[in-house]
């Protein structure tokens, strides 16, 4: 009853937010600019990079499927954008073993940040010991200077418990980060499932001698969505709290979206 109560107290405060210079050059610092798609290309990607300088800043991470990393790192070399790509992704169920190489090889290929889908589906039939020495080896693979995102796939797990129970059990595990979606399931980021995350990091933090970060992924696509995200956050973290080391939001077009605002 708890999360229900402080989740539904926090969103129902959001009011709209009006889209400005100063939201965007905010904004544009906190996102994981994202190309995720099966017609990817070295060429494509390449393009796509281009998004990541804008007048108005450079966005946090450019964020890209594992065989991308090698040409995406060297087009950044020297910059401080960072170099993010996805692994046991989309479904979460490839076998550790395999995780672990995968990651060994993004991190070679010069990835700084790993987005790993946790078993979703081994959590929800009960198994949440095994999915925390999951996460505990991916962040052992991952060492102390890549950043490990986990990825609990909050539209599938939908009820705030289980969503705030996975988050509490991947930051005991070593996640430096916890990230909402896929973005290839029905269901990605909601409002309601960020405050539950938000909350138990808040909840957790103290007790940490670390900081842990959000990233919002999944549907993100306009500014006014976006902005609220931020609101929220600041609502329940403290205005000082977003920083490009604690906040995130994986998007493809957004970035376009708020070079257009005037």
């Amino acid at each position: 009853m708890y999360w229900s109560e402080a989740i539904r107290e926090y969103v129902d405060a959001l009011k709209p937010v009006t889209p400005s210079v100063q939201l965007r050059e905010r904004l544009i610092k906190f996102i994981d600019l994202t190309s995720l798609n099966s017609t990817d290309t070295e060429a494509s990607i390449a393009s796509f990079c281009e998004k990541a300088h804008t007048p108005y800043g450079n966005v946090a991470a450019v964020c890209v499927y594992p065989q991308f990393v090698r040409l995406v790192a060297a087009q950044f070399a020297g910059t401080p954008i960072k170099i993010a790509t996805v692994v046991n992704f989309p479904d979460g169920v490839m076998p550790l073993e395999e995780v672990l190489i995968e990651i060994g090889r993004a991190i070679q290929d010069g990835a700084q940040e790993i987005d790993v889908v946790f078993p979703y589906h081994r959590y929800l039939a009960g198994e949440r010991q095994y999915v925390s020495s999951v996460v505990s080896a991916c962040k052992a693979a991952c060492g102390d200077n890549v950043s490990l995102k986990v990825i609990l796939e909050t539209g599938v797990l939908v009820d705030p418990v289980i969503i705030a129970d996975a988050s509490l059990d991947v930051i005991t595990a070593g996640a430096d980060f916890i990230k909402t979606s896929t973005g290839k399931v029905a269901e990605g980021a909601t409002l309601e499932a960020v405050a539950t995350i938000l909350l138990v990091i808040r909840h957790a933090e103290p007790q940490l001698k670390r900081h842990v970060g959000i990233k919002i992924s999944g549907g993100i696509r306009e500014i006014e969505q976006a902005a609220q995200y931020l609101e929220l956050t600041d609502k329940i973290m403290g205005h000082d709290w977003a920083t490009s080391n604690t906040f995130r939001i994986g998007a493809s077009k957004l970035v376009d979206e708020l070079c257009r605002l005037d």
